[in-house]
């Protein structure tokens, strides 16, 4: 077996384990709302979307959390579904522990995938995803130090991250990089939603106002200092990338 055949199987193999981790973890986590109190289905009625939406997720019984992963994965790879609406009612349905993980683990997957879309189909497929322009701004992610930004660029509230997973699979950066660069850099903002969700879905609607309100600053300030951002990082590239 050759040294690319074996990185085929490696690959393959713990796919299939992370598959197998999503149904382990939907059959022996919680069910729908068994951590959320009497609070559940009253506030529903406030979030039309989030009520339709845990109600799918609640019709899957035992399954639900695994349902609930991949549609956090699709939403990565295809964007049916805003990620902002399924991280807040992964804690809505789930609490704070096991939404947060059960989304970490979706998101997880779903990077995986369009990672490996992108670097086995190439630019043609990526162009379908992303703007070419984009592409070329974010060239500079090929250098030693991608790794690095990548992560900075994965922390920023508001950046769409789904697109610079396809982007990374165009570059020299390995699958163990991309995914702990991925997962660590969605983890800050993943909590926060599922943090707001599990407020609202508890009652503690000050919590939920007051983390809502962290995240919209959060979110300002990355949009009022975008440029610096940008700037900082086109002079430690030496390259144009003013979006």
């Amino acid at each position: 077996m050759t040294t690319k055949q074996q990185k085929v199987l490696v690959k393959g193999v713990t796919f299939s384990l992370l598959i197998a981790l999503v149904f382990l973890l939907s059959w022996y986590g919680p069910r729908p709302f068994s951590v959320l109190g009497p609070w559940g289905e009253s506030l529903g009625k406030f979030y039309t979307r989030r009520k339709r939406l845990a109600r799918f997720l609640i019709s899957f019984g035992p399954y639900s959390a695994a349902v609930f992963m991949l549609l956090q994965a699709l939403q990565v790879v295809i964007s049916p579904i805003p990620g902002e609406l399924t991280g807040v009612v992964g804690g809505y349905v789930y609490g704070v522990g096991f939404g947060f993980l059960f989304s970490t683990v979706g998101l997880t997957l779903g990077s995986w995938v369009a990672f490996e879309l992108a670097s086995i189909f190439g630019r043609p497929l990526v162009e379908k995803f992303v703007a070419k322009s984009a592409l070329e701004k974010f060239h500079f992610l090929k250098t030693n130090a991608g790794a690095v930004i990548s992560f900075l660029l994965f922390l920023i509230p508001g950046f769409p991250k789904d697109y610079l997973c396809y982007i990374l699979g165009l570059t020299r950066m390995s699958l163990i990089t991309f995914l702990v660069v991925s997962t660590l850099g969605r983890m800050p903002g993943t909590y926060l939603l599922t943090m707001q969700g599990a407020s609202i879905g508890s009652g503690q609607y000050e919590t939920a106002i007051v983390v809502a309100a962290i995240s919209g600053v959060v979110v300002l300030i990355a949009y009022l200092y975008r440029a610096d951002l940008y700037h900082w990082i086109k002079s430690s590239q030496g390259k144009d990338i003013t979006p």
